[in-house]
């Protein structure tokens, strides 16, 4: 069991990760609620298609921004020294709550988005080497195969690859089971986009010019 004040940091880091961006901005500035358009996910890809760049671009600074907040907690809360293991671990642990509480927003009857931004908020704030290396195969699996969910799943797939293989954690163990989590998270979240690829009918993402077709 966690000290008193470390449990309010958890319950605190789960209420931030609940925040849902995407349904407030576009039930207060469009007057939907982007869980019934497009995917029907609260996240940034469907912000993208059914409400444009600038929204999108907001959700997805906010939603990483919370899972960065979430882990800044162990600063004020914690007794751990912040170059213990200890500490690291603390963090993954408020991380997971954040994550928790994207995917399952007390704000928003419990019906949040996959996860993918908040995660990497987690991962940036705790280490950054790693998040990098990972956006940059999101993005270089993205220009190629203009799927947002395909370079989510290979992003996510490698993080744990990188955890173990091109950093070394022996003594964060929660860190590394937090790799391994975050990449079955990734890939029981996108299901349906699994299928839809399967299928040929996911839809593309251009990153660099129009999308031509939202519906291909």
């Amino acid at each position: 069991m966690f000290p008193v004040l470390e449990n309010i940091a958890i319950l605190l880091a789960y209420f931030l990760g609940s925040i849902p961006t995407a349904v407030w901005v576009s039930k207060y500035f469009y007057g939907i609620d982007i869980r019934q358009h497009g995917s029907g996910n609260a996240g940034t890809t469907n912000t993208l298609r059914t409400l444009g760049n600038v929204p999108a671009v907001f959700v997805l600074l906010v939603d990483v921004l919370k899972g960065i907040a979430s882990i800044k907690l162990a600063y004020l809360f914690s007794t751990y020294s912040p170059s213990s293991d200890a500490f690291i671990n603390f963090q993954v642990i408020l991380g997971i709550a954040a994550v928790t509480g994207h995917v399952f927003p007390i704000f928003a009857q419990f019906k949040g988005g996959k996860g993918i931004a908040t995660m990497f908020g987690v991962l940036l704030g705790i280490h950054t080497e790693v998040a990098l290396l990972c956006m940059l195969v999101f993005f270089i699996s993205l220009v190629f195969s203009k799927y947002v969910s395909l370079s989510s799943l290979i992003a996510g797939v490698t993080l744990p690859l990188l955890i173990f293989i091109a950093f070394k954690h022996d003594d964060q163990i929660l860190l590394r089971m937090f790799a391994i989590t975050a990449a079955f998270i990734v890939i029981a979240t996108h299901q349906k986009n699994i299928q839809r690829l399967m299928n040929g009918t996911e839809s593309k993402t251009y990153i660099f010019k129009k999308n031509r077709n939202n519906n291909q």
